[in-house]
């Protein structure tokens, strides 16, 4: 008995849903219309295009969301890791070895060009050097008395007498030049580094006193991968930060390229210049380097109207009234925009909301049509 009442309210469940279809749904009421149980009241017009059927209601299409396309710089950025060298640096050596007899700088010291830093023990060039005066005041003498008496003499003996002059002039010149060996000289203006060396040190040509640096300007040496072979020109403005503080940010740019990539690395050398006008960086220091090249325009799309199937990315496009499948591919994902490489161009309209019922050529209905016209006529454009 129980069966029965099973099979009854079954059949009762589906006498009552199939009623609700008849009745209600257009294609029902034909059908009951055609077997004489009710009047067809139903419009005679023929539907539109995706009207009805498919998320229309009288003759209106799928309802969506669409954003306008814009245009977008592809931007392409270097970084690169280098170390930090002052503009010049020189380490200075003795010319002669000799003893230290006065040193005329200290540590961390500020020097000028031409500046006397250490003596050596002069003692001997000095005298050599005075001998040397002598000589040539003898020999200038003796050349004076011959031109003066050469109607008595042989042209020889004057001839003598002037080669003997100019030789002594030269004795002179060698002594002063001796003599200014034993002096070390700052060859650049700088800052001197730590003094390795004391009074009274026995020093040779191998020996180094002092370090000097000219770090009014730093140069930061870097390696650039081939592919910027053509873009990186001296001039170009770079982006430098301390990796040990990269919250300390300086400006510069590019003093030279190397003229030829490397083999092993595919790389080439870049030198960039940075100005050190308050002094607080130092050769040695290591620095992360930035530049920035401008690139290709591209159209940019809203991030949700980018899907995907089977063959690859593609956006529904409105073309007409209709969703269109555009195919593109990413060339690159930001948070506001997707750039794209598609036959899209600015003000073109696609649909970011309402594409789960899509299929190719539906009719659509854009739910923001009034606020996207409005953008699509700015023509927006993304960088």
């Amino acid at each position: 008995m129980r069966l029965y009442k099973q099979a009854a309210v079954s059949l009762g469940v589906l006498a009552v849903g199939a009623g609700a279809w008849l009745l209600l749904a257009p294609d029902g009421r034909a059908l009951l219309a055609s077997a004489g149980l009710v009047e067809n009241t139903a419009s005679e017009a023929p539907r539109t295009p995706g009207g009805g059927g498919r998320g229309g209601f009288g003759g209106a299409g799928i309802a969506v969301v669409t954003a306008p396309v814009t245009t977008g710089t592809l931007n392409d950025e270097l970084s690169a890791i280098g170390d930090g060298e002052a503009e010049q640096t020189v380490t200075l050596k003795p010319e002669e070895a000799g003893t230290i007899t006065e040193i005329l700088i200290g540590s961390g010291e500020e020097v000028e060009k031409g500046e006397v830093l250490v003596r050596l023990d002069n003692r001997e060039q000095t005298l050599a050097r005075d001998q040397a005066k002598v000589a040539l005041e003898s020999a200038a003498r003796q050349a004076q008395v011959n031109r003066k008496i050469k109607s008595s003499i042989s042209e020889t003996e004057v001839y003598n007498a002037e080669i003997a002059e100019k030789s002594a002039e030269l004795d002179l010149q060698n002594a002063e030049l001796a003599l200014s060996r034993r002096e070390i000289v700052a060859p650049i203006s700088g800052v001197a580094g730590i003094v390795d060396a004391n009074v009274g040190d026995y020093v040779t040509t191998t020996s180094e006193i002092v370090t000097i640096d000219d770090r009014s300007s730093i140069l930061v040496d870097f390696a650039v991968p081939e592919r910027f072979a053509a873009s990186v020109k001296a001039g170009q403005a770079v982006e430098a930060s301390l990796v040990s503080a990269p919250q300390m940010r300086f400006d510069g740019e590019v003093s030279a390229v190397d003229n030829r990539i490397d083999a092993a690395s595919r790389t080439f050398m870049v030198r960039a210049s940075i100005a050190n006008d308050d002094d607080a960086l130092r050769a040695g220091m290591s620095f992360e380097v930035n530049m920035h090249f401008p690139g290709d325009q591209y159209p940019g799309v809203d991030p949700l109207a980018v899907q995907w199937d089977s063959t690859g990315s593609f956006v529904w496009q409105l073309v007409d009234g209709k969703a269109t499948k555009q195919r593109v591919r990413i060339i690159q994902r930001n948070p506001d925009v997707v750039l794209v490489d598609a036959e899209l161009k600015p003000g073109d309209m696609v649909i970011t909301e309402g594409i789960q019922r899509l299929s190719e050529g539906v009719a659509v209905t854009p739910a923001n049509s009034a606020a996207t016209e409005e953008m699509a006529g700015a023509g927006g454009t993304r960088s």
